[in-house]
C-alpha cells in the first residue's frame, strides 16, 4: 500500500494503481487522478459548495441521467467515518460502455467527489476503489 497525501486529503492505495498527473487545465478542481491499467480512472474532486448530501444527491443523479446514464443504485452511506452519497451508474455511449461509482462528502462547505470509471466487470477494481475510500481522511 501507497500514501496520497495532497494536505487536504490524504488516503492508502495499493500498488497496482498509479497517481498520474491531475488534469488541472481542463479540470482545476481535480485533487487526485489515480489508474489501474487502462480499463480503470479514479478521479477526486474539490470544491466551495453552500449544499448539502440531500440536495447534491438529486443533483447528481438529475445529471448522470441526463448525460444518459443508468442509475443502478443511489444511497446514503456512512464511509472513513462520515456520511456520504453512495452512486453505481452504467453509461452507454457509442465509443464505451462503463460503470461510474461515485462518493461524494461534503465536510466545512467543501465539497469532495471520489469518481471510479471501470469496465472491470469481476467487482476487483470496485472493492480496492471503496477500500481507498475506507481509509480516507480529511
Amino acid at each position: 500500500m501507497r500514501t496520497f497525501n495532497t494536505g487536504k486529503i490524504v488516503f492508502e492505495y495499493p500498488d497496482s494503481w498509479e497517481v498520474e498527473k491531475a488534469d488541472i487545465l481542463s479540470n482545476p478542481d481535480c485533487i487526485a487522478t489515480l489508474s489501474k491499467g487502462e480499463n480503470n480512472l479514479f478521479n477526486a474532486v474539490t470544491f466551495p459548495t453552500a449544499t448539502n448530501l440531500d440536495d447534491y444527491k438529486i443533483f447528481m443523479e438529475d445529471v448522470i441521467s441526463d448525460d444518459g446514464g443508468v442509475i443502478i443504485s443511489s444511497d446514503f452511506i456512512q464511509i472513513a467515518g462520515k456520511d456520504a452519497i453512495k452512486v453505481h451508474a452504467n453509461m452507454d455511449t457509442p465509443e464505451i460502455n462503463f460503470d461510474i461509482h461515485t462518493y461524494v462528502f461534503i465536510e466545512k462547505k467543501e465539497i469532495y467527489i471520489f469518481e471510479l470509471r471501470t469496465l472491470d466487470v469481476s467487482g476487483e477494481s470496485e472493492r480496492e476503489f471503496k477500500n481507498i475510500i475506507s481509509s480516507l481522511k480529511f
